[in-house]
Protein backbone atom coordinates (compact mmCIF):
# COMPACT_ATOMS: atom_id res chain seq x y z
CA UNK A 1 0.00 0.00 0.00
CA UNK A 2 2.96 2.33 0.61
CA UNK A 3 3.68 2.32 -3.13
CA UNK A 4 0.17 3.61 -3.84
CA UNK A 5 0.45 6.30 -1.16
CA UNK A 6 3.89 7.31 -2.45
CA UNK A 7 2.52 7.76 -5.98
CA UNK A 8 -0.34 9.86 -4.59
CA UNK A 9 2.13 12.05 -2.70
CA UNK A 10 3.95 12.70 -5.97
CA UNK A 11 0.66 13.32 -7.80
CA UNK A 12 2.00 15.95 -10.19
CA UNK A 13 5.65 14.88 -10.38
CA UNK A 14 6.56 14.05 -13.94
CA UNK A 15 10.32 14.06 -13.43
CA UNK A 16 12.48 11.29 -12.08
CA UNK A 17 12.08 7.56 -12.37
CA UNK A 18 9.66 4.92 -11.04
CA UNK A 19 10.46 1.25 -10.62
CA UNK A 20 8.26 -1.44 -12.10
CA UNK A 21 7.13 -2.31 -8.59
CA UNK A 22 5.93 1.24 -7.91
CA UNK A 23 4.06 1.37 -11.22
CA UNK A 24 2.37 -2.03 -10.94
CA UNK A 25 1.56 -1.73 -7.24
CA UNK A 26 -0.12 1.61 -7.95
CA UNK A 27 -2.19 -0.09 -10.65
CA UNK A 28 -3.03 -3.06 -8.42
CA UNK A 29 -4.22 -0.97 -5.48
CA UNK A 30 -6.12 1.38 -7.79
CA UNK A 31 -7.95 -1.62 -9.26
CA UNK A 32 -8.73 -3.06 -5.81
CA UNK A 33 -10.04 0.27 -4.53
CA UNK A 34 -12.06 0.74 -7.74
CA UNK A 35 -13.64 -2.71 -7.34
CA UNK A 36 -14.61 -1.95 -3.74
CA UNK A 37 -16.00 1.46 -4.72
CA UNK A 38 -17.95 -0.10 -7.58
CA UNK A 39 -19.53 -2.56 -5.15
CA UNK A 40 -20.37 0.24 -2.74
CA UNK A 41 -21.63 2.40 -5.60
CA UNK A 42 -23.95 -0.32 -6.84
CA UNK A 43 -25.19 -0.97 -3.29
CA UNK A 44 -26.07 2.70 -2.77
CA UNK A 45 -27.30 3.07 -6.36
CA UNK A 46 -24.49 5.45 -7.33
CA UNK A 47 -22.17 3.48 -9.65
CA UNK A 48 -20.51 6.72 -10.82
CA UNK A 49 -18.55 6.59 -7.57
CA UNK A 50 -15.83 4.54 -9.29
CA UNK A 51 -15.66 7.11 -12.10
CA UNK A 52 -15.06 9.86 -9.56
CA UNK A 53 -12.25 7.77 -8.06
CA UNK A 54 -10.61 7.26 -11.45
CA UNK A 55 -10.89 10.99 -12.14
CA UNK A 56 -9.20 11.67 -8.80
CA UNK A 57 -6.24 9.39 -9.57
CA UNK A 58 -5.86 10.47 -13.19
CA UNK A 59 -2.96 12.86 -12.54
CA UNK A 60 -1.07 10.53 -10.16
CA UNK A 61 -1.52 7.71 -12.69
CA UNK A 62 -0.11 9.83 -15.49
CA UNK A 63 2.77 10.88 -13.26
CA UNK A 64 3.76 7.34 -12.30
CA UNK A 65 3.43 6.25 -15.95
CA UNK A 66 5.72 9.04 -17.17
CA UNK A 67 8.24 8.25 -14.43
CA UNK A 68 8.06 4.56 -15.40
CA UNK A 69 8.82 5.47 -19.01
CA UNK A 70 11.73 7.59 -17.78
CA UNK A 71 13.05 4.57 -15.89
CA UNK A 72 13.26 2.63 -19.16
CA UNK A 73 15.09 5.53 -20.82
CA UNK A 74 12.10 6.83 -22.79
CA UNK A 75 10.55 10.26 -22.86
CA UNK A 76 7.16 10.76 -21.23
CA UNK A 77 5.80 11.58 -24.68
CA UNK A 78 5.79 7.85 -25.42
CA UNK A 79 2.62 7.74 -23.30
CA UNK A 80 0.66 8.93 -26.33
CA UNK A 81 1.46 5.71 -28.18
CA UNK A 82 -1.15 4.06 -25.97
CA UNK A 83 -3.82 6.05 -27.84
CA UNK A 84 -3.19 4.04 -31.03
CA UNK A 85 -5.90 1.35 -31.23
CA UNK A 86 -4.86 -2.25 -30.52
CA UNK A 87 -1.08 -1.91 -31.02
CA UNK A 88 -0.62 1.12 -28.74
CA UNK A 89 -1.66 -0.51 -25.45
CA UNK A 90 0.41 -3.59 -26.30
CA UNK A 91 3.51 -1.47 -26.94
CA UNK A 92 2.86 0.46 -23.73
CA UNK A 93 2.57 -2.83 -21.82
CA UNK A 94 5.95 -3.91 -23.17
CA UNK A 95 7.48 -0.55 -22.21
CA UNK A 96 6.13 -0.71 -18.65
CA UNK A 97 7.28 -4.33 -18.23
CA UNK A 98 10.78 -3.60 -19.49
CA UNK A 99 13.53 -3.58 -16.86
CA UNK A 100 15.08 -0.33 -15.69
CA UNK A 101 17.95 1.23 -17.55
CA UNK A 102 21.01 0.30 -15.46
CA UNK A 103 22.73 3.13 -13.63
CA UNK A 104 21.81 6.77 -13.92
CA UNK A 105 20.14 8.13 -17.04
CA UNK A 106 19.09 11.61 -18.17
CA UNK A 107 16.00 11.42 -15.93
CA UNK A 108 17.83 10.71 -12.69
CA UNK A 109 19.46 7.99 -10.61
CA UNK A 110 18.30 4.40 -10.80
CA UNK A 111 15.63 3.91 -8.10
CA UNK A 112 16.78 0.32 -7.59
CA UNK A 113 20.05 1.68 -6.22
CA UNK A 114 18.20 3.57 -3.48
CA UNK A 115 17.52 0.39 -1.52
CA UNK A 116 14.16 -0.90 -2.73
CA UNK A 117 11.94 1.74 -1.16
CA UNK A 118 10.18 4.34 -3.28
CA UNK A 119 12.74 6.90 -4.41
CA UNK A 120 12.06 10.49 -3.42
CA UNK A 121 12.55 13.11 -6.10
Amino acid sequence: MSWFIEALKKYAVFSGRARRKEYWMFGLFAAIIAAVLLGIGIAIKFPALVGIFYLAILLPGLGVTVRRLHDTGRSGGWFFISLIPIAGPIIMLVFTCTDSQPGDNQYGPNPKAVGGAPAHV
